[in-house]
């Protein structure tokens, strides 16, 4: 049997090595297939990273399918059963880095969109495409860049589907339709540093951060709400000593995140922290990095009609979920309202040989295509 386009597109992609933030010509595959069918295409580069913008049409709702060609890298190649930039099938399984995160959703989307104008030459609203290389890397000069620039050209987005790897168990279970926020803290507990058998002269920075550390991980920061589990606090790293024995340290240097939901703001996470902090009267130094926003898209047209097109080819039942990591969606946010995150299952993304299911990439495609022809058919 002849291979899908899909499926052919989608190994195209596999072979070409983009790890962050290269793009390795993805993009310009991706403008080959898309400047036929009348998308005016925008090259965005910056530090590195390779960012694509194309649309189609200037008529409102505006659909977009995001994503980003970036992957992480393959680790020690020994490991992968198959090389992990050339595509491979076994055992029912298309498998090579990317294959789940994101290549296969990137390739269903454009195949989506030839189905979609070939059946629909006069559909209603515009298609646009939002592509980096910036995804799984810092994402500085990725998304969040092209929405700065967008919102500064005053476009209006409508509706956002980011083909991220939802799935848990088989294609079509779980959509997200948000992402809890990032809000990382360094924190630097001041102590002096003295000899063991001395502490009266000394003053030991772990014995006094341990009260203040337990308040910290017993405080309930928030109920979480419909769509959100609790705001968590966890410690990622602590490091303290000189490596001697006999020697209290002078410093203790403890990283943390919290993974923070709508019921929370960083601000007042923030306060907070400080306040037991100083409620304890630690001297500390502490510094800040809130990596993302928490998001969410109540549900309403875009969820509704993804989990209908989910339920016509596959006869799923969709769940919304939230749970997971941050995604470009805190990004595409900003400048659109509604804001759904579906691709394939997750479980063997990042890992060493990653792969999909070859069932499930033609129905991918479909699933995309029906969402367009309930959103934008004419």
């Amino acid at each position: 049997m002849k291979p899908s386009r899909t499926l052919l597109l989608t190994e195209e992609l596999i072979a070409l090595d983009s790890i962050t933030p290269h793009d390795k010509g993805c993009q310009q595959r991706l403008i080959e297939l898309l400047a036929p069918l009348g998308f005016r295409c925008e090259t965005i580069e910056s530090n590195g990273v390779t960012n694509l913008w194309a649309r189609k049409g200037s008529e409102a709702p505006l659909f977009v399918f995001a994503g980003h060609t970036d992957v992480v890298p393959a680790g020690p190649l020994h490991h992968w059963e198959s090389a992990p930039f050339v595509p491979t099938q076994r055992d029912g399984k298309l498998y090579g880095r990317g294959a789940s995160d994101m290549k296969a959703s990137i390739a269903a989307m454009v195949i989506a969109c030839e189905e979609f104008i070939a059946g629909h030459p006069g559909h209603k609203g515009s298609i646009a495409f939002l592509i980096t290389s910036d995804e799984e890397g810092p994402a500085v000069d990725g998304t969040a860049l092209v929405v700065d620039l967008l919102e500064e050209r005053g476009e209006t987005l409508d509706y956002c589907l980011v083909g991220e790897p939802t799935s848990n168990h088989v294609l079509g279970d779980t959509i997200k339709n948000g992402r809890r926020g990032s809000l990382s803290g360094h924190l630097l507990i001041k102590g002096i540093q003295g000899h063991i058998a001395y502490p009266q002269l000394a003053r030991n920075p772990i014995h006094q951060a341990a009260p203040a550390l337990a308040e910290l991980t017993a405080e309930v920061w928030d109920e979480g709400n419909e769509y959100y589990a609790p705001t968590s606090w966890q410690i990622s790293n602590m490091a303290a000593g000189t490596g001697a024995g006999n020697v209290i340290p002078g410093s203790l240097s403890i990283d943390f995140n919290f993974r923070f939901s709508t019921a929370s703001t960083a601000e007042g996470l923030e306060a907070r922290v400080h306040a037991i902090l100083d409620r304890h009267g630690l001297e500390y130094d502490l510094d800040w990095t809130l990596s993302g926003l928490p998001f969410l898209t109540e549900k309403g047209l875009l969820s509704d009609t993804l989990c209908d097109a989910i339920g016509e080819e596959l006869g799923v039942q969709a769940e919304l979920s939230t749970t997971g990591g941050t995604s470009d969606g805190r990004f595409i946010a900003r400048i659109c309202p509604q804001v759904i995150e579906f691709g394939p299952p997750n479980a063997s993304i990042h890992k060493i040989d990653e792969h999909i299911e070859l069932r499930y990439i033609d129905p991918l495609k479909n699933i995309y295509r029906r969402t367009l022809e309930r959103l934008l058919g004419a």
